[in-house]
Formats: C-alpha cells, sequence, structure tokens
C-alpha cells in the first residue's frame, strides 16, 4: 500500500464500519432486491460491469447499466428514467440544488490518446500545447517540427494525421479539454472545456469509448482519445505525455495514483476539483475520476435502496476488483466523504434510508 494512503487510517476505520452498518441496515430494509438501472458513463462501464458481476455472487441486485455517456447519464437521472446516473463530470453546486441530487466518487482512472502508428522505437510522446494544436487543427502532419522535437531519433511518417474525436457528450472529452485549457491559451480562448465540442472540418466523430477504440484501431495515421481501461482491453497504442514536472510519464495506474495524491482531493477534501495538470514528478497529466449521481429525496425507496447497497458493497469488497480493470481505489479519507453522501439520501418524509443508526 502506498504510504500516503495509510496516513488516512482513521477515515478508514470509521468509512468501513459505516459503510458495514449501512449494509446491514439496509439488508434489513430490503430482503428480496429489486433490479437497478444506471446509464451514463462509458469510461465506468467496466468497473461496474466487474462489481454487478461479483455482487450478484453474493445474492445482490442485478443491474442493468446502459453506457450511453456522461451527459445522457446526467439527463436520465434528472428526469428520473434511471435508478442512478454516472457521470465523469462532477456535477454543479447549483445544479445539483436545482434537481435535488447528490454525487460521489466511486474510482480513478484517466484519459490517454492513442495513436495507430508503428509501435518501433517506444510510445510516441506529446506535450500538452502539441496535443492541442493537433486536436485544434494546426498541426495536420505526423512529421511535423513540434512532435519531431519531442521524439528525436524516432522515424515519424511523412503522413496527415487522422484525428478521431467523441461525437456524444462525453466526460472523457470534457476532462481531455479541461487539460488542454489549462496547458494552451489558444484552446482555451477557442474552444474551453466541455463534454460536447466544435471540431475542425474532417475530423471523424464516433459515439463512445468502445467507438473510439475500434476507430482508432481501424484507422491508419490516426490519434484519438480514450479511457485508459480501453487502452488495455483493446490494446491501443497509448502516447507518453509530458506532465507539470516536465517529466515523461505513461498512464496507469501508478501514475493516476500520483496525480491523485497531490490533488485537491486529497489535500482539501474538495472532490468537485479536477484531477488533471495535477504536479508531482510522476503524475499523469489527464487524470479524472468518475461519479455517481442519486436523488436526494426518492419517491421510490424499493428502487434507490438497492442502488445504495450496490455502491456500499463496492467501497467494502470492489478495490481489488476495481484493479483488475485498472482503476485506481479511492483513498480512505474519500471514502469516507462518499460515504456521508450516500447518508444524505432520504424518502419523502425525510427518513434516512437505512443510516438511521449513523446520525
Amino acid at each position: 500500500m502506498n504510504p500516503a494512503i495509510t496516513l488516512s487510517r482513521p477515515g478508514s476505520l470509521w468509512a468501513r464500519s459505516a459503510f458495514g452498518l449501512l449494509l446491514l441496515s439496509l439488508s434489513a430494509v430490503l430482503q428480496a432486491a429489486s433490479p437497478m438501472n444506471g446509464a451514463g458513463s462509458s469510461a465506468a462501464h467496466p468497473v461496474y460491469r466487474i462489481w454487478d458481476e461479483q455482487y450478484a455472487k453474493t445474492g445482490g441486485a442485478p443491474l442493468s447499466y446502459d453506457p450511453a455517456g456522461s451527459s445522457a447519464g446526467l439527463k436520465k437521472i434528472a428526469a428520473h428514467q434511471v435508478d442512478f446516473g454516472a457521470s465523469d463530470i462532477a456535477p454543479a453546486k447549483d445544479a445539483l440544488a436545482k434537481a435535488n441530487l447528490v454525487f460521489f466518487p466511486t474510482v480513478v482512472t484517466g484519459v490517454v490518446p492513442v495513436v495507430n502508428l508503428p509501435k518501433e522505437g517506444g510510445p510516441l510522446v506529446l506535450n500538452g500545447e502539441t496535443l492541442a494544436r493537433i486536436f485544434a487543427g494546426r498541426i495536420t502532419r505526423w512529421d511535423a517540427p513540434e512532435i519531431k522535437a519531442l521524439n528525436k531519433g524516432r522515424s515519424l511518417p511523412d503522413k496527415p494525421i487522422q484525428v478521431l474525436v467523441r461525437a456524444d457528450g462525453s466526460g472523457t472529452t470534457y476532462h481531455f479539454s479541461t487539460y488542454l485549457s489549462q496547458v494552451d491559451e489558444g484552446w482555451k480562448r477557442s474552444r474551453g472545456a466541455a463534454p460536447l465540442l466544435p471540431w475542425p472540418p474532417g475530423f471523424k466523430a464516433v459515439k463512445g469509448s468502445q467507438g473510439m477504440a475500434d476507430g482508432v484501431k481501424a484507422t491508419p495515421g490516426a490519434i484519438g482519445y480514450v479511457d485508459y481501461n480501453y487502452v488495455q482491453e483493446d490494446h491501443l497504442n497509448g502516447v507518453a505525455m509530458k506532465n507539470a514536472a516536465g517529466n515523461t510519464v505513461q498512464a496507469g495506474p501508478e501514475s493516476f495514483r500520483a496525480a491523485l495524491l497531490t490533488s485537491p482531493w486529497m489535500q482539501g477534501g474538495d472532490f468537485a476539483q479536477p484531477l488533471t495538470n495535477q504536479p508531482g514528478s510522476g503524475s499523469w497529466p489527464i487524470t479524472m475520476g468518475t461519479f455517481v449521481v442519486l436523488p436526494r429525496v426518492t419517491d421510490h425507496p424499493e428502487k434507490t435502496i438497492p442502488v445504495l447497497r450496490f455502491f456500499t458493497w463496492a467501497f467494502m469488497h470492489g478495490d481489488d476488483l476495481a484493479k483488475k480493470v485498472n482503476f485506481v481505489r479511492l483513498p480512505n479519507a474519500i471514502q469516507a466523504k462518499a460515504f456521508k453522501a450516500i447518508a444524505q439520501v432520504v424518502d419523502k418524509k425525510g427518513t434516512p434510508l437505512g443510516v438511521d443508526g449513523l446520525r
């Protein structure tokens, strides 16, 4: 275990004891679990899938999850069309208050630029400014001087860059563009950070993380961006990046954890802040969290309780499973804050759903 994480031991004991009490209380409230319906983040789909598979073996409620993208997940939960929404974008406080929703993080991952180029010579190296200029349509060929300067001694093809982007509202796009806004003033002025962006003519738009992975694999000379677990599962050619410290790093659980440990999530407990472009010698520059969004006041406790039970179980027993699909568990102190968000969920009478003994 990373020594920095063990500093949160008191939070861990409190959180896990609280989660245990919550799980027992919810079990008493609802003996026969109802099916759960969720929608949203395609990045989070692999971890929710593996949690669901293992949770089912304990007799827990089955999960039907639609990886429709973060924007769709937020819209569906606001319209009460699903039991929970999932988003890689932390909702704004005013939006949460208006829709009477609560949110909490589940795991941490990262966005990775991926290319369809020969792998000889190791991973292609890029920095934030060069990446921004490629996705703004200002660098159009692989042998451009800016790319050559970052890859001295590497043979680069004299070919056009085929840029793939997301067509749907995506948390992945939001964090990718947040990072580009932080490192490139031109990008910040012209495009900024958003889940859906106006892209230059000639870019190929694809839907979903799997669509991006498939599109890059099928397009020689392509560059795109995708969540790290798809890089692993689809054997994509991930780019190495220069981080805020000026070091060349590769995406992976260790570099995501390094970014997390230097972030506002750990320093101030504010998990609404982005994890992109964090300091630290080993930090991956496009790290991101993923979140669950629930109604604070539920009209249907029989549907909400199974969701609370599922995520309570996941925080208690899902760390190793998350690691298997290349996500980073939340540090203990952040898990404790996530539990506090879960504890805010009440029925129409204002009764906490199974947490009476924790107040």
